[in-house]
């Protein structure tokens, strides 16, 4: 972030499906500079959410957030809701919230660790998104909350169970969610209530 005298500002946003969670790349992709908002210099990403994957992504031009809140020994929650190809099983599920081996970075193998995880129904007025999965194509709608975020996780952890994902959309950081936004959305934030809904707490 440059040295500039501008107050920090704090940003949450729907990112939509076929966009990356950066402003510039040497890609032809969607990028958050596509967005209908003028972002400040020095804003960033805090985490990333695939090209493939949509919801809640917070921007800020505090370079402190990413430290306090995904390096921190504290664990904060992260929601999704994912729809998977297929019926899911009790089984399954029970499975999914014990813990699930997958391969990372470097080959090697891990297991995560136990997370919330609940079949639920498909939200009432969910936007419809292209190539959308017909309604009686057999598939499942699963909310998962995790404390970690290894690279594509959420998709590995139903892979590995025999489950295809098809649309994962994440809800909520802690405590800042989605709501009633819309794909593309943007909402600045008050600094205090953005740390405070992060359940960190101000340096």
């Amino acid at each position: 972030m440059p040295e500039t005298n501008q107050p920090l500002r704090y940003f949450a946003v729907y990112k939509p499906i076929n966009m990356v969670s950066q402003f510039i790349s040497p890609d032809q992709v969607g990028l958050l500079g596509d967005l209908d908002f003028d972002f400040p210099e020095g804003t960033h990403a805090i985490g990333r959410l695939d090209s493939q994957s949509e919801g809640l992504l917070l921007l800020t031009m505090d370079k402190r957030i990413t430290r306090l809140l995904f390096q921190s020994k504290i664990p904060h929650n992260r929601t999704y809701l994912v729809q998977v190809l297929q019926h899911m099983s009790p089984e399954t599920l029970l499975l999914l919230r014990n813990g699930v081996e997958f391969k990372i970075k470097g080959n090697v193998n891990w297991t995560s660790s136990p997370c919330e995880a609940k079949i639920v129904e498909k939200p009432i007025g969910l936007h419809v998104i292209e190539n959308e999965l017909l309604d009686f194509i057999p598939h499942t709608w699963v909310e998962i909350t995790l404390t970690e975020g290894k690279f594509h996780q959420i998709r590995k952890m139903v892979k590995t169970l025999r489950h295809k994902c098809r649309r994962l959309i994440r809800l909520s950081i802690e405590n800042i969610s989605l709501n009633e936004m819309k794909p593309g959305e943007v909402k600045e934030m008050d600094k205090a209530d953005f740390y405070t809904r992060l359940n960190i707490s101000i340096p």
